[in-house]
């Protein structure tokens, strides 16, 4: 972050300096020389030199902890009221949210008035935080970048990964995520794009719009959003993105996909290994390229493609660009990352998010990982935000883990139980399908059934809190021969 007076965060956000009287600083204090370097939501993290950014939730108030906060160093804290028997200055402004996105537009406006900063922008209702990653990798030559950790993407995650950039920043790579309309018109306004990335037009987060008609509108914003120069790079493949170039604020728009053969950038011929990792041919402009990518699963070709044609147009080499697609296994936790258990099973952690489009794409390599000879187990929990598609939807994966030949389906949670009511209606037998209410009564049964050469998928929203389950299948010293 760049550094900022008290004084200067004041101005940025519309705010005034009070003291814990809220009448001003004591004589011989002043506010504008404590000096902010970084800006943190958990007191826990204050230091020296933070500031700390009292939001209001729906369990625990930010106001509460602004003197533990100020306690352990940090200069300042931005408030929406005065905070009695704090021994430092406050920001007090009308609404904390907002005023930590306008400090964070501020901040990025003051760098580019500097010198350009590069905003690659990525949305869609999946492969968002696996294409950061990629991006992140790919466009690492160019110098100093910042990308969110994990999946920061929405109006606080946003801002704070904005507030990370500094006087060496070249470019950000940035995750925008929407459940509800208006959502990327704002993160636009606060880090208005170069490069906006559009992924796809999916099931998630049908609850805050209605239909996908109503999800491709609110991710249309990210393309309006784009600054005069920008160009918009969009999944040919999928026509609700398809659709969204004529939108396009910038000065042109660029298309990948593997099934439409205008596209820019493509991927011909794929398929999967016996290690679930999609092959297929890079084909561009410039020539074409073999690659074999090291994320599991045929759904990341898109977030490849994506992620390849934003390098090119950045001028990375196409052997690069293959090379690099081939070396970077996912970054953030919890996506579709494999490793071992005790020495016998292989793991697919893909607990972090979930929606009938990718619930699909991780049963496809749960498949193709234990191929004919290992069994197959899916351990599936909710997927959020469904509205009233929901338990259609659930019912629906569980016809598909079916159909696919999955050999053992393990269901977790109240709302997850229409896909076993799924596979069953679709000819699966009570003992392929098991259901368990909590997450700590399915670790128990599920730890001692694995055995040698299992090979088992964890895929849930975050929300249903499968991710501790995988963490505690990895503990698992031994499993059955």
């Amino acid at each position: 972050m760049i550094e900022l007076t008290v004084a200067q965060i004041a101005a940025s956000t519309g705010g005034r300096v009070i003291w814990p009287e809220g009448t001003g600083a004591p004589t011989g204090r002043q506010p504008e020389t404590a000096v902010v370097t970084t800006v943190v939501i958990d007191s826990r993290d204050a230091a020296p030199g933070a500031l700390f950014v009292a939001l209001p939730g729906e369990h625990v108030d930010g106001h509460d902890y602004v003197a533990g906060a100020l306690e352990r160093g940090a200069a300042t804290a931005l408030v929406a009221r005065p905070v009695a028997g704090v021994a430092g200055p406050l920001v007090l402004v009308p609404d904390v949210q907002h005023a930590l996105g306008e400090l964070a537009r501020v901040v990025l406006a003051t760098l580019r008035a500097e010198r350009e900063v590069m905003v690659v922008a990525i949305t869609g209702s999946a492969g968002k935080t696996s294409t950061k990653d990629l991006l992140s990798r790919l466009l690492a030559p160019l110098g100093p970048l910042v990308a969110p950790v994990g999946s920061f993407n929405n109006e606080i995650g946003l801002p704070l990964t904005v507030l990370r950039a500094d006087r060496d920043t070249v470019a950000l790579v940035l995750e925008m995520g929407a459940d509800a309309p208006g959502n990327l018109t704002y993160l636009t306004g606060i880090a208005p794009p170069d490069i906006a990335v559009v992924l796809m037009v999916g099931s998630a987060h049908l609850a805050g719009f209605g239909d996908r008609d109503g999800i491709a509108a609110a991710k249309s914003e990210l393309v309006q959003g784009l600054r005069s120069h920008g160009v918009a790079v969009l999944n040919a493949d999928d026509p609700r993105v398809a659709a969204m170039a004529p939108l396009a604020s910038g000065e042109r728009v660029l298309t990948f996909g593997s099934t439409t053969p205008g596209a820019d950038v493509r991927a011909t011929g794929i398929g999967l290994d016996e290690g679930g990792h999609a092959t297929f041919t890079l084909r561009t402009a410039r020539g074409a390229a073999d690659v074999t990518l090291a994320m599991v699963g045929a759904h990341h070709v898109t977030n490849a493609l994506a992620a390849a044609t934003v390098a090119l147009e950045l001028g990375r080499p196409l052997a690069e660009v293959a090379a690099v697609l081939a070396e970077t296994g996912p970054l953030s936790p919890h996506r579709m990352h494999v490793s071992t258990v005790a020495g016998a099973v292989s793991l697919i952690d893909d607990a972090y998010n979930a929606n009938p489009d990718s619930m699909r794409a991780g049963l496809d390599a749960l498949v193709a990982m234990a191929g004919p000879g290992r069994r197959s187990i899916a351990v599936l929990g909710e997927m959020l935000e469904l509205g009233d598609t929901g338990p259609a939807e659930h019912e629906a994966i569980g016809r598909y883990a079916h159909q696919r030949g999955v050999d053992r389906l393990v269901v977790i949670g109240d709302g997850a139980g229409p896909i076993a009511a799924g596979a069953i209606a679709a000819g699966a037998t009570a003992a392929v399908v098991s259901t368990f209410g909590t997450v700590d009564e399915a670790i128990e049964a599920l730890g001692a059934e694995l055995r040698h050469g299992d090979v088992v998928l964890v895929k849930s929203s975050k929300g249903a809190g499968l991710a501790r389950l995988a963490d505690r299948l990895t503990e698992l010293a031994e499993v059955q021969p």
